[in-house]
């Protein structure tokens, strides 16, 4: 992907507009630059912008040529939370038009919510790639069962969350007061595989 910062006197809209030039059947430049988050900064100069904002510039170039494929290198760095979940959508929505996406990132619940298939390296080794729910044995994990009892948190892991709940069910006569059930979120299945959490 081409970086905005080879162009720093250029503007946002230029620099976008620029670059749509040198494909056939380019994206809207507007809705791209504003997909990006950075309509308010069309004529800020690319100099000017937060390495936050220059990372959004960077995506814009990388898909105003409405590429099939997009490889994206730690691309919410730098962002903040609302942000990055507009950036997600974006993601979202590149998918959904065809754009086959390869992202790396180590934020595991970015790769949680965008990822068809997650890869996880280790020491420059590819361990295993699978789908998130499945990765590292994730979706037969034990589950933890919380819930409070007397005033006292309590919790315990089993193979069959569902026959606990049953249980917890009839020993509170339907209403098991503040009740969670929760696998191991990739982060944690991510420690174990690489060896860091047991």
């Amino acid at each position: 992907m081409q970086s905005a910062s080879d162009a720093a006197d250029l503007s946002v809209i230029e620099m976008v507009s620029h670059f749509a030039n040198y494909y056939e059947n380019p994206k809207n430049v507007d809705q791209v630059i504003k997909d990006v988050g950075l309509t308010e900064k069309l004529n800020a100069k690319v100099h000017e912008l937060s390495g936050g904002q220059r990372r959004r510039l960077d995506v814009a170039l990388g898909i105003i040529g409405s590429p099939e494929l997009l490889f994206l290198d730690e691309p919410t760095t730098g962002f903040d939370p609302e942000a990055r979940r507009s950036f997600w959508d974006l993601i979202r929505t590149l998918k959904q038009e065809g754009t086959t996406i390869l992202l790396t990132t180590h934020y595991l619940d970015e790769a949680q919510e965008l990822a068809d298939r997650v890869g996880v390296i280790n020491n420059g080794q590819l361990i295993e790639v699978a789908t998130p729910s499945t990765l590292g044995g994730r979706n037969n994990a034990p589950a933890k069962v919380m819930w409070v009892e007397n005033g006292v948190s309590k919790e315990i892991l089993t193979s069959n969350p569902t026959e606990e709940v049953i249980r917890l069910n009839q020993h509170f006569n339907g209403q098991i007061p503040e009740l969670q059930v929760l696998r191991p979120n990739l982060e944690e299945i991510y420690l174990r595989m690489i060896g860091e959490l047991k």
